[in-house]
């Protein structure tokens, strides 16, 4: 017997029956270590075409320093897409924080809990951390998001927009309006309200930040003072000027060092099919503000430079930022400019003036006057349409004027809180980024193949 496990022991199949045997078992150990090492540490990787899974990096810092617990509740359908869209969507976010509990309803299966919740829509999403509850009825980041900015922050910043002197209205849902940029603060947790200083004859004590979007009219001397005092108590002012503008801000402007440059900016990088009267910036500077842009292009539209009395008292007084800056190829120009690109297409060196130029500019007191108050800041944005209901939407049109409000308002983890939705956008190219298209794809490419193609013709020819 002894002698026969010897003799089996030492044949060839056996030898590679147990070999194989030690490699199943080593396989399934190594499975079992990784899936254990799985389980206590989640990992997951994106590889979908639009990177829909992957969560903004600012999103992903809300959820490092989400201050408590939020729970959730999904009501939807078991089997509807929308539940599918959600589970994906919070699973995503519950990777990144174990303070986020979600819980999903059937409304039809328990319609008690739905009308204890008041619930009016299908495929809604109730947020609820303290005293606090948001709802959303997308599952979108930017909508999760926002809602979990409103429910972990007792406190709501107020935002007065000033009237008057022919500003964009809040509540006006035309391409002049700013109803779009309303809906967008009131989504990050801002209450924004509508405030003539005429009527009130003064500015309420709740004054986060005062804004004055794009007056066209004059802006009498007792307003200016009332905002005068209001910066100098530490108040915060967001100054939004087109060119050509009525509302003889020039003087109030320059007591910050700012020059309200009534010249228009002309710039050659524009999107696809847009007018030099567009120029499209992708150069930021560098601030807090700016910071997470990168190469996000806003579209400023009929938009006048900023620059800083850089005289030895203002400098002393004030620190300026240039926040956005055009391209080198663009250029200021006095007087009407048309929008047909006529006479205005090219740069005249005698009159008009070179660039880049700073289209927003900041400029913040390098002492307050009380200790511990907020340093005052006057924000000026040579352009006012670019936040109306017609711009908004373009490309990092909207990332900008929250980005700027955000600070403002002293919301500094909120500054970069504008995450993309994971739908296709659309693709804006410049005009020198269109014809070098055009040239590899419709000339470069073809071409080289029939040259190949010639030079191959030519060889076998001569064999």
């Amino acid at each position: 017997m002894t002698e026969r496990v010897r003799n089996n022991s030492t044949r060839r199949s056996t030898k590679l029956g147990l070999n194989s045997l030690l490699i199943v078992v080593l396989v399934a150990a190594i499975l079992g270590i990784v899936a254990f090492l799985a389980v206590r540490h989640n990992v997951r990787w994106d590889f979908s075409e639009t990177r829909r899974f992957t969560l903004a990096p600012q999103t992903a810092r809300l959820l490092r320093e989400l201050p408590r617990e939020v729970k959730a509740t999904v009501f939807t359908g078991d089997q509807g897409p929308a539940r599918m869209a959600y589970r994906d969507l919070f699973d995503s976010y519950k990777a990144r924080t174990a303070k986020l509990t979600v819980d999903f309803v059937d409304p039809e299966k328990k319609p008690g809990i739905a009308r204890q919740y008041g619930l009016t829509r299908p495929d809604t999403a109730v947020l609820e951390s303290g005293t606090q509850e948001a709802r959303i009825t997308s599952a979108t980041e930017q909508e999760l998001t926002n809602a979990l900015i409103r429910v972990t922050r007792d406190e709501k910043k107020t935002l007065y927009f000033l009237t008057g002197h022919a500003e964009h209205l809040l509540d006006d849902t035309g391409k002049s309006g700013y109803s779009f940029v309303k809906e967008a603060l009131e989504r990050q947790g801002y209450v924004t309200r509508a405030l003539s200083l005429y009527d009130s004859k003064t500015i309420p004590p709740n004054a986060s930040v005062l804004i004055l979007g794009g007056p066209q009219k004059q802006v009498s001397r007792e307003e200016q003072s009332l905002l005068t005092d209001y910066v100098h108590t530490g108040g915060r002012l967001l100054v939004l000027l087109d060119p050509g503008s009525r509302a003889g801000l020039e003087g109030f402007l320059e007591r910050w060092g700012l020059q309200t440059d009534d010249r228009t900016v002309l710039d050659t990088q524009t999107i696809q099919g847009g007018d030099l009267t567009m120029p499209v910036v992708n150069t930021y500077g560098t601030h807090e503000i700016t910071q997470d842009l990168g190469q996000t292009f806003t579209i400023f539209p009929q938009a006048r430079p900023v620059s800083f009395l850089d005289s030895k008292d203002k400098a002393q007084e004030w620190a300026f930022h240039p926040l956005a800056t055009s391209s080198a190829r663009s250029w200021a120009r006095t007087g009407e400019v048309g929008t047909d690109g006529g006479p205005t297409r090219e740069f005249d060196p005698q009159n008009d003036a070179p660039g880049p130029l700073t289209l927003a500019g900041l400029v913040v007191a390098r002492a307050s006057s009380a200790e511990n108050a907020r340093q005052p800041a006057v924000l000026f944005i040579g352009d006012s349409d670019f936040a109306s209901n017609a711009y908004l939407d373009f490309s990092g049109n909207s990332d900008f004027i929250l980005h700027v409000v955000a600070w403002l308002a002293d919301e500094k983890d909120l500054v970069s809180i504008a995450p993309k939705d994971v739908a296709l956008g659309t693709f804006l190219l410049t005009a020198a980024q269109t014809n070098t298209l055009f040239l590899i794809q419709v000339l470069g490419l073809p071409g080289f193949f029939l040259a190949a193609g010639f030079t191959m013709w030519r060889r076998r020819r001569r064999l």
